[in-house]
């Protein structure tokens, strides 16, 4: 994934034949691990008997799933989008088999032995993949805006302008999939617990990342914040939503989709690194980005 990722930032620079074959290369074999890890997911879910999505550990594999299938379909024709997707998977795998993360396959929760987690929780779940493609093409905007120079600037324009059509598309799947997962969640709550809707910790923060993503979406229509500088680098920070919606709820808060049961867990460092690299990214892109871009 990584020489994927090099191979492709040289080919905005230095477009020649060696990197196209390249490019192309590592395209077919990222499409024959994907097939792999869906094996994958088909053989647990036979053994388990049930959908492979049910803890912490199948969730995220299956966000790394999702992420990689949208990333696929999204980048048939950007290779740049392909290999963003690609990086950032191999990063979700990663942090799925770090030590705090149980890999067994157990017995189903009462509440998780439905239909419903095979809907529900498969459609909210998934919405995630494209929300972590939109905040990885944001910050490889940030970099490209960072390293713009009078000589590189229109090639530089063209990728940027690439990321941020496809950002945008893949930002609007994710958050179709997760209104849609939002409200078919609402009827299995009321099947579980008798109500639509309680103001759970999940529930909130869910609701919340729904207004996040659509203030996003609608920014271009506010004329002071409708650069594609400004779309990319909201699309970073608005995934942090994401984040208190998928690990913090779990880890650090007590409620019925909870796993923590009140007991708080540290926030992990890679995801301060990850805030540090984002807010570096914005300040030195914009510099740049209104220096060659803002007219």
């Amino acid at each position: 994934s990584l020489l994927m990722f090099i191979v492709v930032i040289i080919n905005i620079f230095n477009d020649n034949k060696l990197v196209k074959t390249l490019i192309k290369l590592s395209a077919f074999i990222i499409g024959l691990l994907f097939v792999y890890h869906t094996i994958g997911l088909g053989i647990r879910w036979y053994i388990s008997g049930h959908a492979p999505w049910s803890n912490g550990y199948e969730s995220m594999i299956y966000v790394s799933w999702a992420t990689m299938l949208f990333g696929l379909i999204l980048g048939r024709k950007s290779a740049l989008t392909l290999a963003a997707t690609t990086f950032v998977t191999s990063m979700l795998l990663m942090v799925a088999h770090w030590n705090w993360m149980d890999p067994s396959i157990g017995n189903l929760v009462p509440v998780l032995d439905s239909y419903w987690l095979m809907v529900h929780v498969a459609i909210i779940v998934a919405s995630y993949g494209p929300f972590t493609i939109s905040m990885i093409l944001g910050m490889i905007a940030l970099i490209l805006y960072s390293v713009t120079t009078q000589k590189n600037k229109e090639k530089i324009k063209l990728a940027i302008n690439e990321i941020t059509t496809i950002n945008e598309m893949s930002l609007t799947i994710g958050l179709v999939l997760l209104v849609i997962g939002n409200f078919l969640g609402g009827i299995w709550a009321n099947e579980s617990w008798g109500r639509y809707w309680g103001w759970d910790p999940k529930e909130t923060w869910a609701l919340i990342s729904i207004m996040v993503y659509s203030f996003v979406l609608h920014m271009r229509l506010i004329p002071g914040l409708k650069s594609k500088y400004t779309f990319n680098m909201v699309t970073v920070f608005a995934f942090t939503s994401i984040l208190m919606t998928y690990l913090g709820v779990n880890h650090l808060l007590s409620g019925l989709h909870s796993y923590a049961q009140g007991e708080s867990a540290a926030i992990p460092n890679q995801i301060w690194g990850w805030l540090v690299i984002s807010i570096i990214l914005s300040v030195l892109g914009y510099f740049r980005f209104k220096k060659y871009y803002k007219k």
